[in-house]
């Protein structure tokens, strides 16, 4: 059986793999020397955190409403927490609201750039990412942004998030090698659902498998219940080994609960996830018990966290890590390439880095590969079938 992921002691440390050199979270002592001179640019508009020579643009949604401004809220203390963890002299981050909106994040980019600084870390979200992208483009800046929407990237515009594209690669990869060769697909009709259902076509054909029956929903029950219902008659046929649902939250059990309802469940066929599965909503449902679904490393991301807790009083938000990883990777090119340390070439070199969430490469077309691992839910709780490698070997 495998282990089960139950407590995760100590401190996690990050560092970043740059063409085989490890940066450790370095001590004052051991920290590499920052570049010489400094960055072009006068006064600073707005919060900038730490003091070191090489400017470094943060933008986010900070007073957009609801979730998206705790989002930026835990994102901002993430790059706090990164620039004191990594106690890097090197760098120091101009904090940009972007409102949330496209013309807010071509404000904050455009004044991001007048103040010199040399790489944007953000936007959140997709327009804004091309809004902010449509300034620094001009002016030779590299984005690194958080969007998950892969029509976003583009050369000098690279995408830190988790993408679909990812999660679909690494776990059928790894069903595939468990003898599971004819899927089905429940998806989301919208652009998520669009974006799988591309890579999910691909990733099968590549790894050999049969025909997929797909059927999409539109995010209500009385849709969801009959394309579920649709599915379950497909499998019941005997032509199917694996049901892929890669939507999370409330949709991933109510479509586990309509297919059981409907005859079909683990004793008849695999159900595989996304990364969304990681919520206790899906892991709890028991006609879920023994799906398999990837996902970044935990014990990293789990140890950040309670440093986080520890240092803000509650928990991080999911996606406030790329946050911590972005600026401890902009803090450790800094120290070591000086002036080249946000060109291409650095940035997607082959080794590519390593974070609180895992290993990660960027694409020179922008988009990212991940290092995941393979989880089953095993009763309340997650087993790990498959960890994530530690670094990009040849044929990863």
């Amino acid at each position: 059986m495998p282990g089960l992921i139950r407590s995760f002691a100590g401190r996690a440390r990050l560092w970043a793999i740059v063409a085989g050199v490890a940066l450790a979270a370095c001590s004052p002592t051991t920290l590499l020397n920052p570049p010489p001179g400094g960055s072009a640019g006068g006064p600073v508009d707005g919060e900038v955190i730490g003091t070191g020579p090489t400017r470094v643009a943060l933008l986010l949604p900070l007073s957009a409403n609801g979730n998206a401004g705790q989002v930026a809220k835990d994102m901002r203390n993430s790059a706090e927490l990164a620039l004191r963890e990594f106690q890097s002299t090197s760098i120091q981050i101009l904090v940009k609201d972007d409102r949330g909106t496209p013309d807010g994040a071509r404000a904050a980019a455009s004044a991001a750039v007048a103040e010199g600084a040399q790489i944007i870390l953000g936007p959140l979200f997709a327009e804004s990412v091309t809004a902010a992208a449509s300034v620094a483009k001009p002016a030779n800046i590299p984005v690194v942004a958080f969007s998950t929407d892969s029509s976003t990237a583009s050369k000098g515009v690279y995408l830190m998030s988790f993408l679909p594209q990812s999660d679909v690669d690494r776990i059928v990869r790894y069903a595939s090698g468990q003898g599971r060769t004819s899927y089905a697909a429940l998806l989301p009709a919208n652009a998520y659902g669009a974006v799988v259902e591309a890579s999910l076509q691909r990733a099968v054909a590549n790894a050999g498998g049969r025909g997929i029956a797909t059927e999409k929903y539109n995010l209500d029950r009385t849709s969801m219940q009959e394309k579920a219902t649709k599915i379950a008659n497909v499998v019941k046929q005997g032509t199917v080994n694996a049901v892929f649902i890669p939507d999370g939250g409330e949709a991933a059990p109510f479509l586990a609960q309509v297919l059981a309802a409907n005859g079909v469940g683990p004793a008849q066929v695999k159900f595989l996830g996304s990364g969304q599965w990681d919520d206790p909503r899906v892991i709890r449902e028991s006609n879920l018990n023994g799906a398999w679904f990837p996902g970044p490393d935990l014990v990293g991301f789990r140890a950040y966290a309670a440093r986080f807790k520890a240092a803000y009083g509650k928990d991080p938000l999911r996606t406030a890590s790329l946050a911590y990883d972005a600026v401890s990777l902009a803090a450790g090119l800094s120290g070591r390439f000086g002036a080249q340390a946000f060109t291409e070439k650095v940035l997607t070199t082959s080794s590519g880095f390593v974070g609180v969430d895992g290993a990660f490469r960027f694409r020179p077309d922008g988009l990212n590969q991940r290092a995941l691992a393979v989880y089953q839910i095993e009763r309340d709780q997650l087993g790990v079938l498959a960890p994530a490698p530690k670094n990009f070997s040849a044929g990863f």
